[in-house]
């Protein structure tokens, strides 16, 4: 088990996809002899709500990042990112975006329904893209946007991070050296009461899956391989909600879901997400310290603690007689936020990522099997892959 224990910094941290702002020791910071300064690459920023206030602190400390522009239909939202974090260049809409200051990264933070359509926009304008999830509506669409960025040249990418983090390198390996052996099963879970300060959570196109089911979805598809097959559950608890911009609402998307899917070799995963869960924990996770990803195998079993997006450790049990180990007690180095800063570094040094298109797309296509499961009351076959193992 000493190999597992080192991975936690040691190797972990050269990777690039680990990479966010002041995590790592860049070469500047060890070497005595003065080097030239990290290239920047140019970003703006579409979408000034809610979460643009967690991304904008962590990208206006990185190295790699330039902050050029904030961008939202909602002028004066604009106008306060860009006031409290000096961004030099603020717009209304997407054609004035691209219209004005040069950049070469969009990071798209708006409401998911709109997040296919804007994306297309930036890809037909040369730029790359770090889309918040998911970026599509479908993965029809979401296939066409990574198509069309190929024959332009540029890039795009989909949140979540998840697989950036020391703590899923460390599952993953601990998998692939076979320390749990044949692994036949796990079990994710993320939910709380839901979103109060905006409607579209709730309207056709959002929904639990892609706001939480999400996180887990990417996790364990990262960790146990692409999904071959969905059949699923989903429902409506809550048939009204009251929510900050449109007062009391019809609720249209799932708030409540039931995932299971067919791995390769026999293994099965199971996801549970929901907007209607009682959480002490609440929609933070702040002290959140059990696990909430389970893995089981014919050898052992592994247990993630906390959230996928937020991990502080891993419990590894490969013995009858011993306690479960946790290793990667490690709750800094990684942030949800941290992809768009990831693909900057990436950009500006050439180097490969972690996290790519082809895997978004596929928990993309998941979360559409899920709901034509729903539908049909049977099993959706998936058509999508991705590169894997993520880690080797």
């Amino acid at each position: 088990m000493s190999s597992l224990k080192q991975i936690n910094r040691q190797k972990f941290l050269q990777q690039c996809s680990v990479i966010g702002a002041g995590a790592i020791l860049s070469p500047m910071m060890i070497n005595a002899n003065p080097v030239p300064a990290p290239k920047k690459i140019k970003v703006a920023i579409i979408g000034c709500g809610s979460v643009s206030g967690v991304y904008l602190p962590h990208l206006s400390k990185s190295p790699y990042v330039e902050l050029v522009s904030v961008c939202d239909i909602k002028p004066e939202r604009a106008a306060k990112r860009a006031k409290e974090f000096n961004v030099p260049n603020q717009y209304p809409h997407i054609d004035k975006l691209l219209a004005g200051a040069p950049f070469e990264l969009m990071l798209n933070l708006t409401n998911m329904q709109e997040h296919g359509r804007l994306n297309r926009i930036a890809i037909l304008a040369g730029k790359h893209v770090w889309s918040e999830k998911p970026m599509a509506n479908t993965y029809k669409e979401g296939k066409e946007l990574y198509d069309l960025a190929k024959t332009k040249g540029t890039r795009i990418w989909g949140a979540p991070a998840v697989v950036n983090s020391p703590q899923f390198a460390f599952m993953s390996q601990a998998i692939q050296e076979g320390k749990l052996g044949n692994v036949s099963a796990a079990h994710a879970h993320y939910g709380h009461l839901g979103p109060t300060w905006s409607a579209f959570f709730y309207e056709k196109g959002g929904g639990s899956m892609p706001d939480l089911g999400v996180y887990n979805i990417a996790s364990l598809t990262g960790l146990l391989g692409p999904a071959k097959s969905v059949i699923a559950m989903t429902s409506i608890v809550t048939k009204e909600r009251t929510v900050d911009d449109k007062g009391t609402i019809k609720v249209e998307a799932e708030d409540n879901a039931m995932i299971t899917m067919e791995h390769s070799n026999g293994t099965l995963s199971h996801v549970q997400c929901g907007f209607n869960y009682f959480d002490p924990y609440g929609h933070e996770g702040k002290g959140q310290d059990r696990p909430t990803i389970s893995i089981w195998g014919t050898k052992g079993n592994m247990a993630l603690v906390g959230y996928d997006w937020a991990p502080f450790g891993v419990d590894l049990a490969v013995s009858y007689t011993e306690k479960p180990v946790r290793y990667v007690e490690d709750p800094g180095t990684y942030v949800w936020q941290q992809g768009a800063s990831v693909i900057a570094e990436c950009l500006a040094t050439g180097t490969e990522p972690r996290i790519n298109a082809e895997h978004a797309l596929h928990v993309l296509e998941i979360i559409e099997a899920a709901r034509a499961s729903q539908e049909t009351g049977k099993r959706i076959q998936l058509q999508s892959k991705f590169p894997w193992p993520m880690v080797k």
